[in-house]
């Protein structure tokens, strides 16, 4: 059998050679010769699994290293008999702390406590959650919005247009879909508070960069559209600019190349079915007060000084993705 790996996924090197031939692409560089006769595909969001890619191939399994999908056409891939794996909630903790970071550093900045503001969370699914789980123990009012929960759970979700006009801080967590392409627009900056906050740590389009770029709100912003060609007038005007890094942390890069080589073992009926790369240290999930993990976070995740190295290295985007030094998840 034939694995085609994007090269930038860590710690994978080497596992799956004893029982494939294995081809490592850069993510952006797969072509349909390089998949013609493959079996399986371990990809990032940077390869856009789509008909012109795999027409004709013989590939019957893509394992996506990424919580996202929107780079795949499923439609085309349940067509063809082609079965898709995602790594949901691989890296959940690891944008939980960029989010914490973010929080930290608008509280010293304005000199607020938790208990005095409401934290919007729109998308709660495995990120969301463990975003809504701890700020709810630093003290926030939280409000949340996810209609698919909503649907199938009831509870008390509110509706988008609820959830940003009663928020001091929106944070968004949405996967990129057709409901969700824009979600971040005129109208709906237009019902936040003014001097309230957006965080978007979800996917780029989410956002509508010309809107974007006239809230009055203050934006905190890992992930872009058109990305790696970002916009320079939307990177001169967020507070914190990081380059779709927010999950990047050592364990849960870790468990995001698990769950692939997970998924390919299983398809293939592969014996390796308990590895995990030696170099990782797992995390344990702990509790965190507001105070010590204001005092800690930079240390782990300095937003400022990410934010700064951005701005003056916006042509190096994809390479400050690509090579950036994976964070330690400490809770």
């Amino acid at each position: 059998m034939k694995v085609v790996i994007d090269n930038a996924i860590p710690y994978i090197k080497g596992v799956l050679e004893p029982y494939a031939e294995v081809l490592y692409r850069a993510g952006n560089a797969f072509s349909a010769e390089d998949v013609r006769d493959a079996d399986a595909l371990i990809i990032r969001t940077r390869t856009r699994c789509n008909r012109e890619l795999l027409n004709s191939s013989r590939v019957k399994l893509i394992a996506t290293a990424t919580i996202g999908f929107d780079h795949i056409d499923l439609e085309y891939c349940r067509q063809q008999g082609i079965k898709v794996v995602t790594a949901a909630g691989c890296n959940a903790a690891g944008v939980l702390q960029w989010v914490a970071s973010a929080l930290a550093l608008i509280a010293k900045a304005d000199g607020w406590q938790p208990q005095e503001l409401t934290l919007g969370i729109v998308g709660v699914g495995n990120v969301g959650s463990l975003v809504e789980r701890y700020a709810r123990e630093w003290g926030f009012r939280i409000l949340r919005c996810d209609p698919p929960r909503q649907m199938s759970e009831g509870g008390d979700f509110l509706s988008l247009e609820e959830v940003v006009s009663g928020s001091d801080i929106v944070t968004f967590h949405t996967p990129l879909d057709s409901t969700t392409h824009h979600l971040i627009n005129d109208r709906i900056i237009s019902l936040m508070r003014p001097n309230g906050v957006i965080i978007n740590a979800s996917r780029g389009e989410v956002a509508d960069t010309a809107a974007l770029l006239k809230a009055p709100q203050r934006l905190l912003i890992d992930v872009w559209e058109n990305e790696p060609a970002i916009s320079s007038e939307l990177l001169d005007k967020a507070i914190v600019t990081t380059p779709h890094i927010a999950g990047y942390s050592a364990q849960g890069k870790a468990n995001a190349s698990v769950a692939a080589v997970r998924a390919v073992v299983e398809y293939f009926s592969l014996p390796l079915t308990e590895w995990y790369p030696c170099e990782v240290k797992p995390a344990e999930r702990r509790a965190i007060g507001w105070q010590e993990m204001c005092q800690t976070i930079n240390s782990y995740c300095d937003l400022t000084e990410e934010s700064a190295h951005l701005k003056s290295h916006a042509e190096d985007f994809e390479s400050l993705r690509n090579n950036y030094n994976y964070r330690e998840e400490y809770f």
